[in-house]
This record gives C-alpha cells, sequence and structure tokens, in this order.
C-alpha cells in the first residue's frame, strides 16, 4: 500500500533523529495527482510490511477457523491491540484535524459501539444474506442440514415409491387370482348346469322311449307273484341254475303276447310241459312254458297283448305258474327281469 507524499513546504515535526523537535504549525493540504502518485521509499516499504504481516495474521486467522469448525467471525476473535512508542503516540496529530478525514468523524461516530463483523461473508449466498445470515459457518451448517433433508426426503419418497408400486402389483395379482377364479367358478357352473340339463334331456328321451315301448310292449301276466328269479340255483332244474322268471297265479289266467311277432312253436316240451314260442321282429325269442292250453298256432301272427295260452303246471312244475325265458335269435337265454325292464316294463 503506497503513501503519499508529503505536502509542500510543511515543516516536519520530527527533527534528523527522530526524537523530536519545536512544535510547528501545520497547513491546509490538498492533494493532487502529482502529490498522491506513489511513491517508493522507506515509508512506504515499511507499511507494506506491517499490511503483509496483518494480512498473514488475518489468512492464518481464517484458515484456523475454518480448521477448527467453520467458518469464523470476528465475533470469536479478541481484538488485536497495536501499541506505537510514546515519543512517536504523543507528537500524532489528532485524527480530526487531518484533511479530509475530520469532516468523516463526529462525536455520534465516536460513541457509536464497535458492532462486531463478521470476519468474512464468503459462502454466504445472497438468499441467504438477503434473510439476514451473516455468519458463514451457520450458513453452511443450515444447508448441509437441508441437504441432509432433501436427501432423506428423497430416500423416503423412493421408498414411499416402490412399496406404492408393489402394493399395486399385489392388488393386481389378487385382482387377477380373483378374477381367475371367478371366471372358473362361472365355466364350472356353466360345465353343471350343461351337465345337468344333458341329464334331464337324456332322461326325458329315456322315459320318452320307455312310454313308447309301454305302449307296444306287455307283460306276460295282469296278476302275479314272482317266485323263482334267473340264475337261481337248485337240484329241480336239470342244468343246475333257473334259465327263466316264474310268474305265479290262477290257473287258467290269460297268458299274452309281449310285442308283435310271429309264433314257431306251440306244443308239448317235455319238462316244459305245453309252451309257446313267440319270435320277435328283431329275432328275440320269447318261451311260455307249463301252459295250461295253447290257444295259437304255428306261423301265426300275433299283435302286443294278444292272448295266446293260459297258466297251468303241466311238466316239471311244483304249482300252477308261468315259466317265461327270453333268448337271443342264436339260442342264448338272458335275465327276463332286465330285458322287460329295457323295455320299460318293471318287474
Amino acid at each position: 500500500m503506497a503513501s503519499n507524499k508529503p505536502a509542500p513546504e510543511a515543516p516536519s515535526p520530527f527533527t534528523a533523529d527522530g526524537l523530536g523537535g519545536p512544535e510547528r504549525t501545520w497547513e491546509e493540504w490538498n492533494p493532487t495527482a502529482e502529490s498522491i502518485r506513489p511513491v517508493r521509499g522507506k515509508h512506504r516499504v515499511a507499511k507494506q510490511r506491517g499490511l503483509a504481516r496483518s494480512s498473514t495474521v488475518l489468512g492464518v486467522g481464517v484458515i484456523a477457523a475454518v480448521g477448527a469448525g467453520g467458518m469464523a467471525t470476528a465475533q470469536s476473535k479478541p481484538p488485536v491491540s497495536i501499541s506505537l512508542p510514546d515519543s512517536i503516540a504523543d507528537n500524532l496529530p489528532d485524527a480530526k484535524s487531518l484533511p479530509g478525514v475530520g469532516s468523516l468523524m463526529s462525536d455520534e461516530a465516536e460513541a457509536a459501539p464497535v458492532t462486531a463483523a463478521p470476519l468474512t461473508t464468503a459462502g454466504i449466498t445472497t438468499a441467504e444474506a438477503d434473510q439476514g445470515t451473516t455468519d458463514a459457518g451457520e450458513a453452511l451448517r443450515a444447508r448441509i442440514l437441508q441437504q441432509a433433508e432433501q436427501q432423506q426426503a428423497s430416500a423416503d419418497a423412493e421408498a414411499k415409491a416402490a412399496e406404492e408400486k408393489a402394493a399395486a402389483e399385489q392388488a393386481a395379482a389378487d385382482a387377477k387370482k380373483q378374477q381367475d377364479e371367478a371366471e372358473a367358478a362361472v365355466k364350472a357352473k356353466i360345465a353343471a348346469e350343461k351337465k345337468a340339463a344333458e341329464e334331464a334331456a337324456a332322461k326325458k328321451a329315456e322315459e320318452e322311449r320307455l312310454a313308447k315301448l309301454r305302449a307296444s310292449y306287455t307283460l306276460p301276466v295282469s296278476s302275479y307273484t314272482l317266485t323263482s328269479t334267473y340264475g337261481q340255483s337248485g337240484a329241480m332244474w336239470s342244468s343246475g341254475q333257473h334259465t327263466g322268471l316264474d310268474f305265479a297265479g290262477a290257473a287258467g289266467s290269460p297268458l299274452k303276447a309281449v310285442h308283435s311277432g310271429t309264433i314257431t312253436a306251440a306244443g308239448w316240451s317235455g319238462s316244459y310241459g305245453y309252451r309257446t314260442v313267440l319270435q320277435l321282429e328283431d329275432g328275440t325269442e320269447i318261451w311260455y312254458a307249463h301252459q295250461s292250453s295253447i290257444d295259437v298256432s304255428v306261423g301265426q301272427q300275433v299283435s302286443t297283448g294278444e292272448t295266446i295260452g293260459r297258466m297251468g303246471a303241466t311238466g316239471n312244475v311244483t304249482g300252477v305258474h308261468l315259466h317265461l325265458e327270453v333268448r337271443t335269435a342264436g339260442g342264448s337265454a338272458m335275465d327276463p327281469t332286465a330285458w322287460l325292464n329295457s323295455k320299460g316294463l318293471p318287474v
């Protein structure tokens, strides 16, 4: 920092040896461009050294304050005292008498308290300064806390978003599962209803078929009691098993043609006694045995329900009854009960 050249013709208050001399008067100094040019010399160097030392102290103070815990302010640093030799201090002029300086000072200014100012405002943003923030360390701390809060809020938001996404996916999966179950239930219900409808239709069709059969088929007797069934074992039968179905009833009761057909045999047949054979259109043969009399002849065409003979006890018998046999076109015996049931004729 350069010093200004002394005003011309102003007597110096100091002697050559620096010990002071007789008091001299001061004249007003009006600085000019010529008078304020930098001067190289002893006074400038001394002041530069003093300023350099002050700058060094200031820099070291700032670095130490930052390293210790943040940006330091003048409030945390004690004032530095500066002392001068008495011989110099006693001869310094009053600051108010200096040209251009005294007008800047007043009693109010001297009486005003010296307020602590921040050592530096480095790191304080304009927005923070507008809000009245003067402590750079506090500003830095506030920004760090704000950043941490923002990061935490961001992490919380991400976690919440992940939870909401997982919940949405789970809800979608549950909804799809429920939809699939509902669709499966509907399909099962439809299938069950279809099956029930098919079964009902089949049952109805069977009933209609049996009704038609009943119209064209009939039982061989009107009043009876079953005494022996097909396949029953016993010594009274030459084969060891009963080959027909026995209807016990009153002697002379009419025996009816179970269906329309042709008489292929009518007469005595050994252990069967008087027997009549009725052959149906499909080749099935119906045997009527143990008759007391025969009312038809071979080759005769008969209709359903027409009388072909009378119940009796001829042949190998123990009482009055009709021995009814049902045989295939090839001559094999079958269960008369099952055959009659298939024609809609329960027994």
